[in-house]
């Protein structure tokens, strides 16, 4: 799924008898003054085993707080977890049987890459349309792009979960030796390009590494093609139409050839089994000027005590900087910057028989409190800007992603067609990288993409 971080499957299963069954879709008020419930939770996580920290959120602080919340109004809620562990995918398809047969789970987390896939399949509908009246306070702490991951088509189907965002890292060290200023912050393509040809100087030094070709797999879609599209103004899919082969996508495979034909990035990694972990450890070792990734790789790889890739002086020695469009007001929006990131979002099943209490859960899950417990101490973004203004303030890194990136980016299209698409672009800077043209490898993109989704959806 392109993503570091793995999200759990929540599904919360407001039955009497605990199993949800089909029940009078469009009643929004039903059961609204039901004064005994059982609510059965279902989280791809287990204590002890996979996302065991979500787990233990639940079973410990999710349960019994909400039920202590409900028995104070008057509510007898008994709250169930089933814990699981299994793959992604799995869950996925778990879901989609459920919400088809007309069963599943009152709210169910789901990775925002399937949303669109559910919402075009008529397995989700949008959430005022399942629980009326989705007023909220918590809607003004989530920034309006986040909002982005629970929207489709222009309408709210869930409440967003923690997120991510995408930076350009670079070595501070490095940038020294070239006469590069610590706090750089480049304006354009063209100013990443041109820090590159200083730090080309520097033997043993790549200067930048972009990731590209198949072997990254949808770490080339998210940590180098999508930023790049929105940097050009046109996202890869809009108007119900794919991007074919664009002026846009023709310009980043430009960018790709400029970088890996010019001597600025390294062909040869690209297309290693292991490459992305292998610019981690060269990064780490300050053999890698600037690179694109997201936060993990701040606080997950180069994180000096128990990272993948540690570097021991990573506070001093790692500077990050916004991701700048083509050239200045040229992203999307009319941004000067541009980032990308990834998420999981909550939606309510519209089988629910308690729509009503459903959403009253769904604000408990996102409420700060509720957001910050669920972090136990570690210091992550989270959906709700008032609570990475608390956890976030030692860290700056975190901090800024959050307060300059979270508000101008960007998410992946949820569509089934998806992963099809990306597959072609990985093939498409794949084939630059080995020496094609772009415009070439435009042609060749089109007809991969026409071969995957159909003429018909191809812009």
């Amino acid at each position: 799924m392109g993503r570091t971080k793995v999200f759990g499957l929540l599904v919360v299963c407001g039955l009497l008898a605990g199993c949800l069954g089909q029940t009078r879709n469009g009643d929004r008020a039903r059961n609204a003054d039901a004064e005994e419930i059982t609510l059965t939770i279902v989280a791809n996580a287990a204590v002890g085993g996979k996302n065991a920290r979500g787990a233990g959120w639940i079973q410990n602080w999710v349960i019994p707080r909400f039920t202590e919340l409900q028995k104070a109004k008057g509510v007898t809620a008994t709250i169930r977890f089933e814990q699981n562990g299994t793959g992604d995918e799995d869950y996925k398809t778990k879901v989609a049987l459920d919400l088809k047969t007309g069963g599943g789970g009152d709210i169910i987390e789901i990775d925002g890459i399937w949303l669109g896939e559910f919402a075009q399949a008529g397995q989700i509908k949008p959430l005022d349309e399942v629980v009326g009246d989705t007023g909220w306070d918590g809607w003004n702490q989530i920034p309006k792009a986040v909002q982005g991951l629970g929207e489709f088509d222009g309408k709210r189907y869930g409440v967003p979960m923690g997120t991510d965002g995408r930076v350009l890292f670079f070595n501070k060290k490095l940038f020294a030796r070239a006469g590069l200023p610590a706090d750089w912050q480049p304006r354009s393509w063209q100013d990443v390009l041109d820090a590159g040809e200083k730090l080309k100087g520097l033997q043993g030094v790549t200067p930048i590494q972009l990731n590209a070709g198949s072997a990254m797999g949808e770490a080339t879609t998210m940590q180098g093609v999508l930023p790049a599209l929105a940097g050009t103004g046109r996202p890869v899919y809009e108007n119900g139409k794919w991007q074919g082969d664009s002026a846009q996508l023709k310009d980043v495979l430009g960018l790709y050839r400029k970088i890996y034909g010019g001597g600025l990035g390294d062909p040869v990694l690209q297309q290693e089994t292991n490459g992305r972990q292998r610019s981690f450890t060269l990064f780490s070792e300050n053999k890698i000027g600037i690179l694109l990734e997201s936060d993990y790789f701040w606080r997950s790889v180069l994180e000096p005590a128990n990272g993948v890739a540690r570097m021991a002086d990573r506070d001093a020695a790692v500077g990050w900087a916004l991701v700048p469009a083509r050239s200045p007001g040229s992203g999307v929006g009319g941004q000067d910057f541009v980032s990308m990131s990834g998420g999981g979002v909550r939606v309510i099943n519209p089988n629910t028989q308690y729509p009503r209490q459903a959403w009253e859960f769904m604000q408990f899950l996102n409420s700060a409190e509720a957001v910050k417990e669920s972090l136990a101490g570690t210091a992550q973004l989270t959906q709700r800007q008032d609570v990475n203004d608390q956890v976030l303030g030692g860290d700056p890194m975190l901090s800024f992603v959050a307060e300059k990136v979270l508000p101008i980016t960007r998410y992946r299209p949820g569509l089934a067609d998806y992963p099809k698409v990306s597959a072609a672009l990985q093939q498409a800077t794949a084939d630059v990288v080995s020496g094609r043209s772009p415009d070439d490898v435009a042609r060749s993109y089109r007809e991969a993409l026409v071969k995957a989704v159909g003429e018909q959806n191809v812009g």
